[in-house]
């Protein structure tokens, strides 16, 4: 998949395109289904297929006090949107200077003289331009006169709850540590993305060394606890070799150590199943959550934790095979 940073990027003369314009936060089923739909559209005419969104959400410039907390970083928005086959993705830095946009220069700066868009694919509640003033309706306008046609989409809905498939539901599924049903709305497990950093080495005195993300990782922290998943190890933090993943399964602890106490920030660790000479520090991993195993406690004394947590190796194990 090719990657563009912004308009000026894009080749002369690369359209004619099929685009899909969104903030793409999970690329979950809702938004698989617009890329799809996007994908049919372009088999019979050779055009190719463009995925138009951005590097943060529009509301923390616009207004941060109600943005939400991304379920995805930058990183893992490109590598989930390169997976679902698409040619190529236009990732807009969204700054005041293109906040300003009127609705018609951004027709025409980005769909128009960049992608040579034959057909935009957008959401019931898009919105463009400055001050919000776009809308499926004035796209459809600026398309009739400017030359593509737009498809609105409708929502992917649950057929048990008929709640539109979306990153706010996702975001409470997983801040409730439910994890398996947030991968069902997903098509996928839910993961995190970071660097392995240096930590107490606590883990390795217990007997069940970790890998501890650093802070900056990129994705939703679930709630804290306990989970089985997995940990996809994909070399070292910058590294221009190609790119080769190993995947171990793992238990995965979320919280702040109540058992010590002197951890001051949740964090992500991860204990490779029978691995305890594993040497991560310096790589770059995804944790990916399968199911959650139980919540972060305190345990009165290091017997009863160093207990508890063979127990939930068993059950992670168990949760895995």
């Amino acid at each position: 998949m090719m990657l563009f940073r912004d308009p000026a990027d894009v080749p002369h003369g690369f359209g004619p395109s099929v685009v899909a314009i969104g903030k793409f936060d999970g690329v979950h089923a809702g938004h698989r289904a617009v890329l799809e739909r996007a994908q049919v559209d372009a088999a019979t005419g050779g055009a190719k297929v463009v995925a138009v969104t951005f590097d943060r959400n529009p509301l923390s410039l616009l207004r941060p006090d109600l943005c939400p907390e991304d379920l995805i970083g930058v990183t893992q928005k490109v590598q989930l949107l390169a997976e679902t086959g698409i040619d190529a993705t236009l990732m807009l830095r969204f700054d005041q200077s293109l906040a300003s946009l009127t609705p018609r220069e951004f027709v025409e700066r980005v769909l128009v003289d960049a992608l040579g868009a034959r057909t935009v694919l957008v959401g019931l509640d898009f919105r463009f331009g400055r001050g919000g003033a776009g809308n499926p309706d004035v796209l459809r306008e600026l398309g009739e006169e400017l030359g593509f046609r737009v498809d609105v989409i409708e929502d992917v809905r649950s057929l048990d709850s008929d709640r539109r498939v979306s990153s706010t539901w996702i975001r409470e599924l997983l801040a409730a540590g439910d994890v398996e049903d947030a991968a069902k709305l997903l098509g996928r497990p839910h993961a995190v993305w970071g660097e392995v950093v240096h930590g107490a080495k606590r883990g390795r005195q217990l007997g069940y060394p970790t890998a501890n993300l650093a802070p900056d990782l990129e994705g939703f922290v679930p709630a804290d606890g306990v989970y089985a998943g997995w940990l996809v190890d994909e070399g070292f933090a910058g590294s221009e070799e190609p790119r080769r993943s190993t995947r171990y399964p793992a238990a995965i602890s979320v919280g702040s150590n109540p058992t010590f106490d002197d951890v001051a920030a949740r964090q992500v660790e991860a204990y490779v199943l029978d691995e305890t000479d594993l040497d991560l520090y310096g790589r770059v991993v995804e944790v990916q959550f399968t199911a959650r195993v139980r919540g972060m406690v305190a345990f009165e004394g290091v017997e009863a934790l160093i207990a508890q947590m063979g127990d939930d190796v068993a059950e992670v194990r168990a949760l895995l095979s």
